[in-house]
């Protein structure tokens, strides 16, 4: 009798809360089809350790400076990637983000192991908003242009991603390359709410990360501008400034909330109840994204969108039909956006419900984990 061994597949990523925020249903799905998953990431804590142990996943910890390029923490993360990828006779490496997809796709090189990367944007990096951005761009390039050219496929979250790697010869001639919109959204946890709120007072909220590239700066200035003439509309911010040198300052978003410019709730985990008790969702990013978790969420919800008209956003709205998009960095564009709510209160329902019912068809998780399964499966890896 022949015993088939699962193959065993290796989910790199930098930040290991996204293991179970972002990508929790699509390890259910890979363990419920076969596989045998490990994750690699720094820094887990010991809850997410344990949720993920619970679930019957190989937690391993490698060292990643998340930002910045230093040569030697790099090459140590290279080097403690590949330790894994060879201790473990890995089979399948599967990261996402830059530097796990550089790094991964270059230790399964140095392996022989197979890599399917997957592309969730690209960030501050390609965002062009400063020389350091333009500089890392140039460099990123490079390494993306070394790293992923013998990947079995590379999975993209939206077509201008794909478009940019073919236009810069990122990609080598005839590889495979797919794409997922975005990273789904569980229908179950985020229910949909029909807003019937039609009051004054009406609430714009912003999740992100509370860094100038995702229109925090725009946001509060709108905010500033519009509480003059609308002074019941309320403007939310949920997240918290990290290590970026973009960061919003603390201090500044205190003393905003203190004069009631905005209401500042800082990091927040239940993040569906206070998309419940808010009326239009806020993202005037002009980072590069694959497709912004945090629509997805507003979409589920069931709440108008108003964000850029870049990669990974537009794909979100039908504009006029259940959002608007705004050009990036137009600060009398996004007031428009917001000032048509305040004065058509009555679209917030309609526009909603077509929020919903684009979740429900375009972004529901099984739709895109049934994808990513899709072509892990009729990709070819090494021999077992």
């Amino acid at each position: 009798m022949i015993v088939v061994k699962p193959k065993k597949i290796l989910i790199l990523c930098s930040l290991a809360e996204s293991l179970i925020s972002f990508r929790k249903d699509m390890i259910s799905v890979f363990l419920t089809n076969g596989f045998k998953v490990y994750t690699a990431s720094p820094n887990y804590n010991s809850e997410i350790f344990e949720e993920l142990s619970d679930m019957g996943v190989t937690p391993l910890q490698y060292s990643l400076q998340r930002t910045g390029m230093n040569p030697i923490n790099d090459l140590k993360s290279l080097l403690d990637i590949k330790k894994i990828v060879k201790t473990h006779n890995i089979d399948l490496i599967f990261p996402y983000t830059i530097k796990p997809v550089i790094y991964g796709s270059i230790a399964g090189n140095l392996t022989g192991t197979s890599v399917i990367s997957l592309i969730t944007g690209l960030g501050f990096t390609f965002s062009k908003s400063s020389k350091k951005a333009q500089i890392l761009q140039k460099l990123t390039e490079v390494l993306y242009r070394l790293a992923i050219r013998n990947n079995k496929a590379v999975i993209f979250q939206n077509a201008d991603d794909l478009e940019l790697f073919l236009e810069k010869s990122l990609l080598s001639k005839n590889q495979r390359a797919h794409i997922v919109d975005g990273s789904g959204i569980n229908l179950k946890k985020y229910p949909f709410r029909q807003n019937n709120h039609n009051s004054k007072r009406k609430v714009f909220v912003l999740v992100a990360r509370l860094i100038r590239e995702k229109g925090v700066e725009l946001f509060i200035e709108a905010a500033k501008s519009l509480k003059k003439e609308f002074p019941e509309a309320e403007f939310h911010l949920i997240g918290e400034p990290d290590s970026s040198p973009s960061s919003i300052k603390v201090e500044l978003l205190e003393e905003l909330h203190k004069n009631k410019t905005i209401v500042y709730h800082g990091f927040q985990k239940n993040i569906s109840k206070f998309l419940e008790s808010s009326d239009v969702f806020v993202l005037p990013t002009y980072y590069r994204e694959g497709i912004p978790r945090s629509i997805l969420e507003a979409l589920s919800i069931g709440m108008p969108i108003i964000t850029t008209n870049t990669p990974g956003c537009r794909e979100t709205v039908i504009s006029g039909k259940n959002g608007i998009l705004v050009e990036p960095r137009q600060l009398e564009e996004l007031k428009a956006a917001i000032r048509f709510f305040l004065e058509n209160s009555e679209t917030i329902t309609n526009w909603g419900i077509r929020s919903r019912k684009l979740a429900e068809d375009r972004f529901n998780v099984e739709i895109i984990n049934n994808k990513i399964l899709k072509i892990l499966n009729n990709t070819r890896t090494k021999e077992l």
